[in-house]
């Protein structure tokens, strides 16, 4: 099925008004801004979604943190922590990145693109089942793993973290199921302390989990090496039904968050790799979520070049290159 990926955007992200917190508006704006400028919506489908089911989030977080969230929320905003903040239109929002992944899985599941990219905020890796950190209030691409299993039967599902930051939640709230992979490349040491090799998994879990932490500086050959020679044999060996990408692009050399040195051409080549490996091994079938990138030009160079990635034999066959 040669088709462009498909993106899929919430209306919505504005009511989690950060102010001048790094992860803002400002972001995606300049995403959307930047792929129009360069002809990348011009035949792209994009997909307006609506707000998760409020029940969507205890699907893998406890009712305690859901309840903080929306409690928050209703009077007016706060802090969770000194990274972590609720505003008024935060659980709107959250809600409404929860419903722009499982979107994104129904559009792949059902076949109606092979490709999708939900484009998105808050942020979700670092939401543990029990506690929001690190700029996230619910996480996600976790409850978009879980959507795929109870609703279109995908039973073994892996996600791929390429997020600067270790996905802490993601770990945290699959560490125990044999049935989704965990792996993520991460520098170390950095924020939120975890992800070293000897975290597997634990009980039927266990195996079930790969860390690869690398030293700052770490550039594009130093990630290609992991993608070809760590994390791809994993995923092959486990067989997954549906790959799901926390797509962070705070690894960039221009991110004022972190210290690595990759590339945008670098993400482009990490997701050719991961294209592959569903072209492989389910059908073509990849889900996209965006997590963490601060330095907006950056950010939205990275995307571009992985949707150029993703759509490469697309774009050839249609001439737009």
């Amino acid at each position: 099925m040669a088709d462009l990926t498909a993106l899929v955007v919430s209306d919505h992200s504005a009511g989690h008004n950060t102010g001048s917190h790094p992860e803002n508006q400002a972001r995606l704006e300049a995403i959307e801004r930047y792929l129009l400028q360069h002809g990348r919506l011009d035949e792209r489908a994009v997909v307006h979604a609506g707000l998760a089911d409020e029940s969507a989030p205890l699907s893998v977080h406890s009712p305690e943190l859901v309840e903080l969230v929306r409690g928050i929320a209703d009077t007016g905003g706060g802090m969770i922590d000194a990274d972590t903040l609720v505003a008024a239109g935060s659980w709107d929002a959250a809600l409404n990145a929860i419903g722009a992944a499982c979107a994104a899985v129904d559009l792949v599941c059902l076949g109606t693109h092979q490709r999708a990219f939900a484009i998105v905020r808050p942020p979700g890796h670092h939401a543990e089942r029990n506690r929001c950190m690190g700029f996230c209030l619910f996480n996600s691409i976790a409850i978009a793993a879980h959507h795929a299993q109870s609703v279109h039967g995908r039973s073994r599902v892996a996600i791929i973290d390429w997020d600067v930051h270790h996905g802490n939640g993601t770990q945290d709230i699959f560490y125990e199921s044999p049935d989704v992979l965990f792996c993520s490349v991460h520098q170390w040491p950095h924020f939120p302390g975890s992800g070293l090799e000897h975290e597997r998994g634990a009980g039927n879990g266990l195996g079930a989990t790969l860390n690869v932490p690398l030293p700052a500086g770490s550039d594009d050959d130093d990630y290609l090496r992991v993608m070809d020679d760590i994390i791809g044999p994993v995923v092959a060996e486990f067989q997954p039904q549906l790959i799901l990408v926390s797509a962070g692009f705070d690894a960039h050399q221009s991110d004022p968050l972190a210290s690595m040195a990759v590339s945008d051409a670098g993400f482009r080549m990490m997701a050719e790799r991961v294209k592959g490996w569903a072209e492989e091994l389910t059908d073509g079938q990849l889900v996209l979520i965006l997590e963490g990138g601060y330095n907006r030009q950056a950010l939205s160079e990275s995307v571009l070049s992985v949707l150029d990635g993703l759509d490469s034999s697309t774009r050839t066959e249609r001439g737009s290159e």
